[in-house]
């Protein structure tokens, strides 16, 4: 384990409070002035300057997914008893039933109020402005594992079983591209700039498609299923993000080569000791974030080696989020617990934030 000594600490604690049981997801607004979370209890909590409000008590069925709006008006979140729900301001305008469907997967559009949430073996894209349902999607070879629009909010990729389906959002009746494979997509992401599109693979393997080239490139030789993907906003000297991949307690970085044959070099990261259960990269940077069951946060310097370790929770790490300045970093616990650490602001005349 790699010791980090005071001296180069880059975020300190900020803030800790406690849910009523595990921490299923966190997101901040995109202002990034409020922080929201869900717990496995059924919990909606929003932190504010230091302070949690509730939205929705447990009521003992779990909470599994949360997004907001890319305007941050509405939050949208999604759970076991099939309801799908938005807050606008803390107001809740609007409760999709689809219960016995338990809804896990959800996204919204990076141009519009759209929402898409899983449902049983369907997507279905709901509108935030006219407050109806846009479309049904049958993925039919199962249910969608992973959901992701692409930054243009042009296309909208859903993943699972046999590989990925991508809908043109300005025909939802035109036929799906469809990237095929002979195993279970279990976690898929666009880039941010649009380029590519990434899969994680149950069969050990990361497929990496980019747009408009029919031959994605197809990386083998992982420790077991790829359960996180994350991409890079900055990018190499070549344009192009950097790409990580986490499988058990390893992570491995792929940065593209020159050579198109070649197509990506990879990089190992090795330092947890328990499974790996989220990794996120900080905003127009290539510090990456990794937190595992076994109760540390990594931060990996330049996504090459660890530059400092937080702890802070009594088992493992369930969950992370970056604010969108990169100045603050959250993280959910196994127990509950819902830590935020600040960066530390160096110089003369600047207080720690």
């Amino acid at each position: 384990m790699n010791v980090t000594t005071s001296k180069n600490k880059e975020f300190e604690e900020h803030y800790s409070g406690m849910l009523a049981e595990y921490v299923t997801a966190i997101a901040w607004s995109p202002q990034g002035n409020t922080l929201a979370a869900t717990s496995a209890n059924g919990e909606v909590v929003l932190w504010q300057d230091g302070e949690l409000t509730t939205l929705q008590a447990g009521n003992g069925q779990s909470v599994d997914c949360l997004a907001f709006s890319p305007d941050g008006k509405f939050l949208a979140v999604g759970g076991q008893d099939g309801r799908v729900k938005i807050w606008q301001e803390q107001e809740l305008i609007a409760t999709l039933e689809n219960a016995p469907a338990w809804v896990d997967k959800l996204a919204w559009s990076h141009t519009s109020n759209q929402l898409a949430f899983s449902l049983g073996r369907y997507v279905q894209v709901w509108d935030a402005d006219t407050r109806e349902v846009v479309t049904t999607l049958n993925f039919a070879d199962s249910s969608p594992l992973s959901i992701d629009w692409r930054i243009d909010g042009q296309y909208l990729a859903i993943g699972g079983n046999k590989g990925i389906k991508i809908w043109h959002a300005q025909d939802w009746d035109e036929e799906p591209y469809i990237l095929n494979m002979p195993t279970v997509s279990v976690t898929m992401a666009w880039s941010p700039d649009g380029k590519f599109l990434a899969s994680g693979n149950m069969d050990r393997s990361v497929t990496v498609l980019e747009w408009n080239n029919p031959d994605p490139w197809v990386m083998r030789g992982f420790p077991g299923k790829i359960r996180q993907l994350a991409w890079s906003e900055a990018t190499t000297k070549l344009g192009a993000p950097i790409l990580a991949s986490s499988s058990v307690e390893g992570i491995v970085v792929w940065e593209k080569l020159e050579d198109e044959n070649l197509g990506w070099e990879a990089r190992v990261l090795t330092n947890h000791v328990g499974v790996i259960n989220a990794i996120a990269f900080a905003p127009k940077s290539f510090l990456l974030a990794s937190a595992a069951t076994d109760g540390w946060l990594c931060l990996w310097n330049k996504a090459k080696e660890v530059s400092q370790i937080l702890t802070g929770v009594a088992d493992g790490f369930s969950t992370l989020a970056w604010h969108p300045q990169g100045k603050l970093i959250a993280a959910g616990g196994e127990k509950g617990e819902l830590i935020i650490w600040s960066k530390i602001l160096r110089g003369q005349g600047f207080g720690r934030s």
